[in-house]
């Protein structure tokens, strides 16, 4: 066919005109080539578009499954998140939990290898720490697991600490001069939180240690005041004194002593060691000995209740310490000071509860009565032989004043105790003071009936043994200036002696005597005939006893009532010279 019309692909010269046939088959000959190259390229590129669909359709297979797989990655992520955040909130306690579980190798290294001493306080706290915990938590099964090796521990640290505590405390049974104040203070309350542990976890040992403690302690103190009252027993036989009535030579009530009178202060002079009754020369008065008796027993009985309280205070129920200690505790406590420097911070911490409150009433008093049994068991032999020492020393029974500064002292010791709070201790202090009272009214009684008696005109019973005086009135001519003398001893040893609690009954005595001395100065005067001479017999009486009053304390309240009294009747018995010369 020759269809050369332009709308069906004619070829065209380069003018516009269509060529001919054999032109246009010379067209297409001409161009034969780049149609099949053409050709070949349409086909390259319909192949490289069948290959791309191809691939497209795979890609967008493969797109599908990494969108997929995305969103796998992106919950898992989530996931992850979550999960993540889980962790940390139990990160914390899951490795507290795991370290309360672990016993560290050094710990159990340190409980079976080592021997007792400052390195077990940090670890025994650690170990009950750890012990607290699994006994808490005994459901989780690590915890039982641990069970055995935990008590196998706990086994062989209350063997050792047992085994150290009765290693301590025998020195106490076998040698008197063992230190008894510097072992408590230094060593047993350092290691005080040992036996804490013992009393928590091993109730039997504890109350082991405690009875041997008690025993040894006992005997301790048994042997010490044994020998420490037999040697003031000794001193006191080298110097006798007994109680001689007013009116009597007797140097003990004659004068003054000021000295003497300081043994009723705590702070006074040295007390009497055991070991100076070696020396026959060595003598003391009576009311020295009672002081170094009575300080003594506080000493050792403060020391002793203070000791127990804190060493021996009931921590069976007491919680563990939460976390262990870092450092082990120090007790440095100088034994010069071991009561008269108590820790009040520490007495009053064994008192409160570790949030701060006071136990109730009920637990604070059966835990006092506890530590009074202990004492009682300790100190009992030790009190029983202070109080035949006291018998002792007041039989026959001592001068008035002597005797009265042993009640004074008796009174402050009292106070010092309650300061220390020393409870046990108060009963054997209210003892002697009720035995003592009754004692010194008799000897005040006794003195009041011996002038009494002197101003009646009768000699018999006044007179030491082996003085014999016919005349009543010659003894009381030459009596009289002394028995003044004496009683203004008497009462100025008494000013410094008086509490404001007892002055009535004191100066009431007193009282008395001087009553008694006024009748016999009186008595006395009616012997004198002539007027003028009696009354100033009076005066010139009257006038020394002012004059040995103002010599003492006489800003007292009662010193001066006295001289006011004394002065009345010098003055009384002046008026009566001057009207008698009238």
């Amino acid at each position: 066919m020759n269809d050369s019309n332009p709308a069906r692909g004619t070829p065209t010269e380069p003018n516009g005109e269509p060529v001919g046939l054999d032109d246009e088959s010379q067209f297409y000959q001409e161009r034969a080539k780049n149609f099949v190259e053409l050709h070949e390229q349409v086909e390259t590129s319909v192949n490289l578009l069948d290959s791309l669909e191809s691939f497209l359709a795979t890609f967008q297979k493969d797109l599908s499954a990494v969108s997929g797989q995305i969103s796998g990655l992106r919950a898992r992520s989530k996931d992850f998140d979550t999960r993540l955040t889980g962790r940390r909130k139990i990160e914390k306690p899951l490795s507290s939990l795991i370290d309360e579980f672990c016993i560290p190798p050094a710990l159990a290294t340190t409980i079976l290898d080592t021997p007792v001493g400052e390195a077990w306080l940090p670890a025994i706290a650690d170990f009950e720490y750890r012990l607290g915990s699994l006994k808490s938590k005994s459901r989780v099964k690590a915890a039982r697991d641990l069970g055995e090796i935990t008590e196998g521990l706990r086994i062989m640290a209350a063997t050792k600490i047992r085994s150290f505590f009765l290693a301590l405390i025998q020195p106490v049974r076998t040698s008197i001069t063992t230190n008894l104040q510097v072992l408590q203070m230094s060593i047993l309350l350092k290691y005080q939180p040992l036996f804490a542990f013992l009393q928590r976890t091993s109730p039997n040992v504890s109350h082991e240690i405690q009875r041997t403690y008690i025993g040894a302690a006992c005997l301790y103190y048994e042997t010490g005041f044994r020998r420490y009252t037999r040697s003031l027993g000794w001193v006191k036989a080298r110097t006798p004194e007994q109680s001689e009535l007013i009116g009597t030579p007797s140097p003990s009530v004659a004068e003054y002593d000021a000295e003497r009178l300081s043994y009723a202060c705590l702070d006074g002079p040295g007390v009497t060691l055991a070991y100076m009754a070696d020396d026959k020369a060595y003598k003391q008065p009576v009311e020295s000995l009672f002081r170094a008796m009575m300080m003594v027993l506080m000493d050792n009985s403060c020391s002793e209740y203070s000791f127990i309280s804190r060493f021996f205070k009931d921590e069976s129920e007491a919680t563990p310490p939460s976390r262990p200690q870092s450092a082990p505790l120090s007790v440095a406590t100088s034994i010069d000071e071991r009561q008269t420097d108590t820790d009040s911070d520490q007495a009053m911490s064994a008192r409160r509860s570790p949030a701060g409150e006071r136990p109730n009433d009920s637990k604070r008093k059966a835990e006092l009565a506890t530590y009074a049994a202990m004492w009682k068991q300790i100190m009992d032999p030790a009190v029983q032989y202070c109080q035949g020492c006291f018998k002792l020393l007041i039989e026959p029974a001592p001068p008035v004043v002597p005797f009265l500064t042993m009640i004074r002292l008796n009174e402050n010791i009292l106070k010092e105790i309650q300061l220390r709070e020393c409870p046990p201790l108060e009963d054997f202090i209210l003892g002697l003071r009720f035995s003592m009272w009754p004692i010194f009214q008799k000897l005040m009684g006794a003195h009041a009936d011996a002038i009494k008696k002197l101003a009646e005109g009768t000699t018999g019973g006044l007179l030491s043994k082996g003085n014999t005086i016919k005349d009543a009135v010659i003894q009381m001519a030459s009596s009289a200036s002394h028995i003044a003398t004496q009683y203004a001893a008497m009462f100025t040893s008494f000013v410094v002696l008086s509490d404001e609690s007892e002055e009535g009954m004191l100066f009431s005595n007193l009282g008395r005597i001087r009553q008694e001395l006024h009748r016999l100065i009186v008595a006395q005067a009616t012997k004198i005939k002539n007027p003028a001479q009696s009354a100033a017999y009076v005066s010139a009486t009257c006038e020394t006893l002012l004059h040995l009053l103002s010599a003492g304390i006489t800003t007292h309240p009662k010193a001066q009532v006295e001289i006011s009294y004394w002065r009345e009747r010098e003055e009384e018995a002046r008026r009566r010279i001057t009207s008698t010369r009238r």
